[in-house]
């Protein structure tokens, strides 16, 4: 349960930070460099290594999160209530 926890909130944070990274990356691309620097250049999004990126952020999530869950698990649960306060 811990894991898929971790996958959903890794898989939202991947997305969000994809989303608003090409924002800026539009913005800048398309607004800023006109406007201030007077030239602009072709936005080329490399969607593989963009995708393999995100991937790689959601796995680590998930593993991260199952060993988290799989330690707090192992010891006693009054050890582990004592530690949150």
């Amino acid at each position: 349960m811990v894991a898929f926890e971790g996958a959903a909130w890794t898989t939202l944070g991947a997305i969000a930070g994809l989303g608003l990274g090409l924002a800026v990356a539009v913005v800048l691309v398309h607004v800023v460099n006109p406007q201030s620097f007077h030239w602009t250049m072709e936005l080329l999004l490399p969607w593989a290594r963009l995708l393999a990126l995100c991937l790689a952020v959601v796995l680590a999530g998930t593993l991260t999160a199952w060993l988290a869950g799989r330690a707090a698990a192992g010891k006693d649960a009054v050890l582990a209530v004592k530690e949150d306060w």
